[in-house]
């Protein structure tokens, strides 16, 4: 498959997981008695990632993550010529999502950005989670997601299943962390909505683009050393 391809494939999977994750947030998740919460947000970023891994895993891997592309790298599955491509595609699809999706909520009446589901420590937290509490949370929920990834994926795993266990994983990653950082694990995502977020959030998107990645390098390089044991 050409990277030209690839790349246009990462740039729509993760359009589609900024615009389906973070709508569901920014416009579904706080109507009175009939928003659908955290756990409707949370089935929500899982269920773009099952979705886009079945539509394009074939023709990019369906990464939708820095994070991702980084621990596939270091854990022998991705090479790094096209490690810095993907990233920008994931980010600029992840920014043009967050554009579509502020263009969308601007139009309700008395529409105020706010945090625009953005991610952040301390009084940007949603429960306001000090800096090393979701340094911490960051870098083991990504780590444990790329060892979900990886184990999905290996070519002894069930073969068809990998994208609902990654799914599944997101989701129930969501689910813990978004009283905690609002949950990246997901540099992209973090900064598509930061740049229309009327917060502080740029100046915190260090975090979320060092923790991520941090972790995903953690979690295929453990999940490699344990598969190779039985190889």
């Amino acid at each position: 498959m050409g990277l030209s391809k690839k790349l246009t494939a990462e740039f729509i999977g993760t359009f589609w997981l900024v615009l389906g994750g973070c709508g569901s947030a920014v416009l579904a998740a706080g109507i009175p008695d009939l928003g659908i919460a955290y756990v409707g947000v949370s089935l929500a970023f899982g269920l773009t990632v099952l979705t886009m891994a079945f539509a394009i895993g074939h023709i990019s891997g369906c990464h939708l993550n820095p994070a991702v592309s980084f621990g596939l790298w270091a854990g022998g599955r991705f090479s790094a010529a096209e490690l810095i491509p993907y990233i920008i595609a994931q980010t600029l699809g992840a920014i043009v999502a967050a554009a579509v999706l502020f263009s969308i909520a601007s139009g309700a009446p008395e529409f105020t950005a706010g945090g625009f589901a953005s991610n952040g420590y301390g009084d940007l937290s949603p429960h306001g989670y000090n800096m090393i509490s979701v340094l911490i949370t960051e870098i083991a929920l990504t780590a444990i997601f790329l060892f979900v990834i990886m184990g999905a994926t290996d070519s002894r795993a069930p073969a068809g299943f990998a994208p609902i266990a990654i799914g599944l994983c997101l989701t129930l990653i969501h689910l813990i962390s978004i009283p905690v950082s609002n949950t990246s694990v997901n540099p992209a995502r973090s900064t598509g909505v930061a740049l229309f977020a009327d917060t502080a959030a740029i100046p915190q998107l260090w975090l979320f683009w060092v923790a991520p990645i941090v972790g995903g390098i953690i979690g295929a390089i453990v999940y490699r050393a344990i598969a190779a044991e039985s190889e």
